[in-house]
């Protein structure tokens, strides 16, 4: 199946989407909302490209872009009216005008915090009869709660992701470099059917294992260095993130317990999800297990994000998250310990909140020993 054939699937789910905001905004007595943020406008309309704006009221939705973009905006986007802005005889600001005259929008909601003030200052010029006030994170909490379309998107992203890694620890041995498995998975992820990465792979051996966002330099594996993945695929726009960590041959004591620890305290939050859950428990149980261990001091604050379009969403998992987990949100739940000068340990899936427990999404084996 095609990438179109499955956005052509998903024409409902969209529209769903749309009401949904349209809705928010009735409720807030809003007329209209004007959307900057790309993700946003991929999440709403399946927007892919660059240079591009949204317009959102009651009857219609615009995305407002130039010649460079216009042909792939049409071919892409569902559910919205694609508008060619001439830059040259147009600014933003006028373009904006135009769409909200027409349909008598005049209290709108605008999204401040994807927008420089240079920009900004140029539209509330051009609409001096419209009162603006800043939306809020209001699509964001929208896309918290991923629809079965979304998810689909996500499994096939972790499933790519799952396949690359087989293909890669066969690889994975004395000599090789850091930078040089990073780009094989890379490849392997590609060559599988990602569209991109979801980020700079992280890959780091020995001491470097411990650099939570480690970039892949030339060391080189040798015997007994602890290994650490950080990657993920792209499909349809969604996100996968799995993270698992090696040593490569034996493990000795040490070694043995931060893994075996990181492994339990996963196991821990895992446990306790399910809808209606405060996320907060989840981290409290995860810490519980790093923090009755001899590594306590080494543990990472925080136990995972969400993750969709973009690779950090809503909600934040920590000590301090206030979110009640709900059917439909995928997090990563990814405890770790970090030891300067030695190395560290991280293990990531990425999981589906339903209403009766969680399904993971990643299926990565977690082996420890790398066979030499």
């Amino acid at each position: 199946m095609t990438a179109q054939s499955d956005i052509c699937l998903a024409v409902p789910q969209f529209a769903s989407r749309l009401a949904a905001l349209r809705h928010s905004l009735a409720s807030k007595g809003q007329d209209a909302l004007v959307i900057f943020s790309l993700d946003n406008l991929r999440y709403l309309v399946n927007y892919a490209g660059e240079a591009a704006y949204g317009v959102l009221t009651a009857n219609s939705m615009y995305l407002i872009t130039d010649y460079r973009f216009v042909e792939q905006a049409q071919e892409e986007c569902v559910q919205c009216d694609v508008v060619c802005r001439d830059r040259d005889r147009q600014s933003l600001g006028e373009a904006i005008a135009v769409l909200l005259e027409s349909d008598g929008a005049r209290k709108v909601l605008f999204e401040s915090e994807h927008i420089s003030v240079a920009l900004w200052q140029g539209v509330a010029k051009a609409n001096p009869c419209v009162g603006f006030a800043a939306s809020g994170a209001l699509i964001e909490q929208q896309r918290k709660q991923k629809d079965a379309w979304e998810v689909a998107q996500i499994r096939r992203a972790a499933a790519i992701a799952d396949a690359a890694l087989a293909r890669l620890l066969p690889q994975l041995t004395l000599g090789v470099s850091e930078r040089d498995m990073a780009l094989e998975l890379d490849y392997q992820m590609q060559a599988l059917g990602a569209e991109g990465l979801s980020f700079a792979t992280i890959l780091g051996f020995g001491a470097r294992s411990a650099l939570p966002h480690c970039i892949p330099s030339r060391r080189t594996l040798q015997a007994g260095d602890l290994v650490l993945i950080d990657f993920g695929a792209v499909v349809n726009g969604y996100r996968s993130d799995m993270t698992r960590s090696y040593v490569a041959g034996r493990a000795d004591a040490r070694q043995q317990g931060m893994y075996d620890t990181v492994f339990g305290a996963q196991a821990a939050a895992l446990a306790t999800l399910r809808a209606g859950l405060p996320a907060q428990r989840a981290d409290a149980a995860a810490s519980a297990v790093l923090q009755a261990s001899p590594f306590g001091q080494y543990a990472g604050p925080g136990l995972g994000h969400g993750v969709g379009i973009k690779l950090h969403e809503q909600p934040y998992i920590g000590p301090h998250c206030t979110e009640t987990l709900q059917a439909g949100y995928v997090v990563t739940i990814e405890p770790g310990l970090y030891m300067a000068n030695y190395g560290g340990v991280r293990l990531e899936d990425d999981v589906l909140i339903t209403d009766d427990g969680y399904e993971l999404l990643t299926h990565a084996p977690k082996l420890f020993e790398l066979p030499l």
